[in-house]
């Protein structure tokens, strides 16, 4: 799941929508008007991916009421799709959809889903596109520290200081190992899948001590993200201050 959190209004719904469908690589536009052959219109959400030159459009109807919805905003949502000429429209409804909604979207090119049905629908190209490129940009310079070979810097540092290097990497190797499995980069030469959540079920038990808990337990990949990056930026502002002390900040460009 992309992530955990429901949305609290409708237009926190509208929002959370827009942001997973921008992170896909959509353009997107909140609440746009459209002039159709009948007048104008809003849609909550709009969003537009040209690929190889032919424009698919999706447009996405954001219900937060505490009721299900009926099949008459089905018949309407229907009628601006036909008139707008969209690829796909979505029916994000937080509390699900009466029989005759249901009836009224057949053989139709209107999906109706609830709000983790929606994440579900794009969470792999979430994580294609946004996850794995945000954990190798923000995370860039711990796997530069974690992997097998010292940065350049490393050869000229005093002994005590090297001690403490390898002392740190032996901390972080495992969540640097982790992380860099992450990557699109990994998956590219290893072949492997993106490692579910949550990670205590499906890591090597030999880790599970070197990563902390609330890492382990995550279950939502933004709330895992979140989570990495600050127990990342720890480990990255460690090791830099051993460098940085030792006056090779700007020694090399290789970290």
């Amino acid at each position: 799941m992309i992530t955990t959190k429901s949305p609290a209004t409708w237009r926190d719904l509208q929002n959370a929508v827009a942001r997973i469908l921008s992170e896909c690589g959509f353009i997107v536009e909140v609440e746009k008007r459209i002039t159709t052959a009948r007048g104008r219109v809003e849609v909550d959400v709009y969003a537009q991916e040209i690929v190889q030159g032919r424009s698919y459009e999706i447009l996405c109807e954001c219900k937060h009421w505490k009721r299900a919805v009926p099949q008459t905003a089905i018949h309407s949502f229907r009628t601006v799709i036909a008139e707008i000429g969209a690829n796909v429209g979505y029916f994000i409804s937080l509390h699900g959809f009466q029989a005759g909604a249901f009836a009224a979207s057949e053989l139709t090119n209107i999906q109706l889903v609830t709000w983790n049905q929606f994440q579900e629908a794009f969470e792999e190209t979430w994580r294609e596109r946004y996850f794995s490129p945000m954990i190798e940009e923000r995370l860039d310079p711990l796997l530069t520290y974690t992997e097998p070979l010292a940065p350049d810097w490393f050869v000229k540092l005093p002994e005590s200081e090297k001690a403490e290097f390898i002392h740190l990497k032996e901390r972080y190797d495992p969540f640097g190992f982790i992380m860099m499995s992450l990557t699109s980069y990994f998956r590219i030469f290893n072949k492997e899948p993106l490692p579910k959540l949550p990670l205590e079920e499906h890591i090597d038990p030999r880790f599970k001590e070197a990563i902390p808990h609330e890492l382990l337990i995550a279950t939502g990949y933004r709330e895992f993200f979140d989570l990495a990056i600050r127990y990342g930026d720890i480990a990255i502002s460690e090791f830099r201050a051993i460098r940085d002390r030792n006056g090779l900040a700007n020694d090399s460009p290789h970290e």
